[in-house]
């Protein structure tokens, strides 16, 4: 699929979009002073083109009991393509991993965990040491967040 160069509008779209999602087609195309019909039309192709992922709801943790944040650096044994994959398709089903990520350095990824308490955590923490080929786990616990932000700078 042909993938269109963004111009100011689609940008601006998308600034809308990333700090609400649930602002209607006729709600941005007011905002941006441009046909609702425009809007459609470059919303859907943003959507098609893969721009636009999905849409979602973002949760005060702590409303819903998630009130410990923990990152652990994984380093496993070898990195042959299976032994990456294979965490990988197992680490995605834990679900109190929030975010997975590979990394260059001294640990192979990092896990962004969201748990109610220090006891949930050391549940999971037994549920990760299960993972195959996990040589270390190293947890460092979030005591205060200055900034969350969801929303790219376009």
């Amino acid at each position: 699929m042909y993938v269109k160069e963004l111009d100011t509008v689609d940008r601006e779209i998308l600034k809308l979009l990333q700090k609400d999602a649930s602002l209607t087609n006729k709600e941005i195309s007011f905002k941006l002073r441009k046909s609702l019909a425009t809007i459609h039309e470059r919303t859907r192709r943003l959507k098609e083109q893969g721009y636009i992922m999905r849409t979602v709801a973002i949760l005060d943790r702590k409303k819903i009991n998630k009130n410990l944040i923990a990152f652990s650096q994984v380093l496993l044994s070898d990195h042959t393509a299976d032994t990456l994959n294979e965490f990988e398709m197992e680490v995605v089903k834990l679900p109190e991993v929030m975010e997975c990520f590979q990394m260059t350095g001294t640990f192979d990824f990092i896990l962004r965990i969201a748990t109610s308490d220090m006891d949930e955590y050391h549940h999971f923490y037994r549920k990760l040491g299960k993972l195959p080929k996990i040589t270390s786990v190293q947890s460092f616990f979030v005591l205060s967040e200055t900034k969350s932000d969801t929303a790219y700078p376009l």
